[in-house]
């Protein structure tokens, strides 16, 4: 794809994120204005989260003792969360920097942002992945086009019944669709919480485990700013959206093909946004892990491969 063409569908493919969050406000989602005094606890670390600026900014902080992280007060049960997020600077290899959401329990569903630090000079990597029903496996990995730990970065997830978006700075990398009518678990009756944190994974986080935390640089701080979430808020066992929030986000056939907003050019442009970023930037896709599933890939992969080879009645 050429500079100008992946410009033109990261642009369309904004325009459809964009559309999500007035979507959510049209079945009486809730939206948050980025304060984390007013939307987040921290739930470990003492000191080394901390909340600056009058609630506007949040470090979180790694040394040899410990990590440290937060949780939103609230659960929600669909929308969208964007935040942007500045990297540890320099050496950083063995820490994870996170932003992620979950629920509770052993079948537990979550999606996942995690930095995986790296050597100074070398590529971050973004591993994410999507666990439903307490089952996960569904790592994707890549680089980024930009030095995460320059400046801040917008990092969303879109999470409505039908599909979840990973999106960075705007552009889809990633969509995991509903597929329960075909037995693939999805995440769309537990309740999730919103959370960031940073910890020490120097066991496997930098090249499988071969490069080891430098403690001689720590502490190690990765800075969150511009929370956002335009949400369902999930409270006593009921919603804050209206009732027809299902029909309102569309088809719930679990095909994928009725998505909210998913006329046939706003979907093409987001699967080419995806298809783009998983050409140039993508390291690891457990779809093509054929080590990992001899017997043959999981079904959503195989619905993922026939939609970017035009295939969509599957």
């Amino acid at each position: 794809m050429s500079s100008s063409s992946s410009s033109s569908s990261a642009a369309a493919a904004s325009l459809l994120i964009l559309g999500l969050s007035l979507l959510l406000g049209s079945v009486s989602a809730v939206a948050f204005d980025g304060n984390f005094y007013r939307n987040f606890d921290i739930v470990w670390g003492d000191d080394r989260a901390r909340i600056l600026k009058h609630g506007k900014v949040l470090t979180l902080s790694l040394d040899v003792d410990s990590g440290s992280s937060i949780q939103s007060k609230n659960e929600y049960l669909f929308g969208r969360f964007d935040m942007q997020i500045k990297l540890v600077p320099g050496n950083s290899a063995g820490t994870v920097t996170s932003f992620y959401l979950s629920s509770v329990g052993q079948n537990h569903d979550e999606v996942d942002f995690e930095f995986l630090g790296n050597l100074s000079g070398d590529p971050c990597t973004l591993h994410t992945n999507v666990f439903t029903n307490g089952g996960g496996g569904r790592e994707q990995q890549f680089y980024l086009w930009f030095d995460p730990t320059a400046d801040f970065h917008t990092y969303s997830i879109i999470w409505t019944p039908n599909s979840i978006i990973l999106s960075v700075d705007e552009t889809p990398i990633r969509e995991f669709k509903n597929l329960e009518s075909h037995g693939v678990p999805y995440a769309n009756n537990q309740p999730m919480r919103l959370y960031a944190s940073i910890w020490n994974a120097e066991y496997w986080a930098t090249r499988g485990g071969q490069v080891r935390t430098d403690w001689t640089n720590a502490p190690f701080t990765a800075s969150y700013r511009k929370f956002k979430a335009d949400a369902c808020v999930w409270s006593s066992g009921k919603s804050s959206c209206n009732s027809n929030l299902t029909t309102s986000f569309g088809s719930t056939s679990g095909d994928g093909a009725g998505d909210f907003l998913y006329t046939e050019e706003s979907n093409f442009f987001v699967e080419e946004s995806i298809k783009w970023v998983q050409t140039h930037y993508q390291v690891y896709n457990y779809c093509t892990d054929w080590k990992k599933y001899p017997q043959g890939i999981p079904y959503e992969c195989v619905v993922a491969r026939s939609r970017r080879n035009g295939v969509v009645n599957i």
